[in-house]
């Protein structure tokens, strides 16, 4: 029997250490279904450290939901499915923070959603409604960044924040003098290079149904649907084609 208190600091450790590489987020999400008997207390590992970490580790944990879900959904432990499903918001507000020091991950949560939503992991109608509950985030940045402010300007955030039910039910505590600093932001935009990178990658990949399957090519269907049907043109061509061959063949034989 493992030692939660070590799990849970391995895992805490792996979180903190979330990178736009894959192999961060599947050595994490592998070691998750390892101990898969410690799931919610593993669970609020991830709410502590959205809660503790800078706005960088935060959308890598975003990302992190995703491989975490899928490998969860492959092996059968959809708890962990159903804890991201009870705390979705709770996260959302965490990564994305409607005080506008979060504006920049507002991209990020779109996208984790909609990778969620097509998986299967989220409803469509709920994407929708949590989409509406971060409208004019990433606009919600503050006036004077370079100062502290004790209270928020609630002329100056959006409405659509402000009359959100989640929103009204808590005093957000905003503080726009939280901002990335030099390091953070360089990191910030090698993580994002990667990220594109990698999205561009897989750009032409083709889903195959089995491994190593040379009888249902995915690949080769596709590039026969993509064929054009041969007609009439064509057979045309290939006769003035192989007639020129012909002449060219008869003439460096003379």
């Amino acid at each position: 029997m493992a030692d939660p208190f070590e799990v849970r600091m391995r895992f805490t450790s792996q979180l903190q250490h979330l990178n736009a590489s894959t192999t961060s987020a599947t050595k994490a999400a592998h070691y998750a279904l390892k101990y898969s008997e410690f799931s919610d207390d593993l669970h609020s590992c991830i709410l502590e450290q959205l809660e503790r970490n800078n706005m960088n580790n935060r959308a890598n944990i975003m990302y992190f939901l995703t491989s975490l879900c899928d490998l969860a959904k492959a092996h059968g432990e959809m708890g962990y499915v159903r804890m991201m499903e009870r705390d979705i918001l709770r996260i959302i507000d965490l990564v994305a923070p409607d005080d506008g020091s979060g504006a920049a991950n507002v991209k990020v949560v779109r996208k984790v959603l909609q990778q969620l939503q097509t998986k299967g992991f989220l409803q469509a109608q709920t994407v929708v409604e949590l989409e509406e509950c971060i409208a004019g985030r990433d606009n919600a940045l503050p006036s004077s960044p370079g100062q502290m402010q004790t209270e928020p300007d609630q002329s100056t955030m959006p409405s659509a924040v402000r009359t959100t039910p989640h929103s009204t039910a808590r005093e957000p505590s905003y503080n726009p003098g939280i901002r990335l600093d030099k390091r953070q932001i360089e990191q910030r935009i090698e993580e994002d290079r990667e990220r594109h990178k990698r999205a561009r990658e897989g750009i032409w990949a083709i889903p195959q149904n089995g491994a190593n399957n040379l009888i249902d090519d995915a690949e080769r269907d596709r590039m026969w649907d993509d064929v054009s049907d041969v007609d009439d043109d064509d057979l045309t061509i290939s006769r003035e084609e192989l007639e020129e061959r012909r002449r060219c063949l008869d003439f460096e034989e003379t």
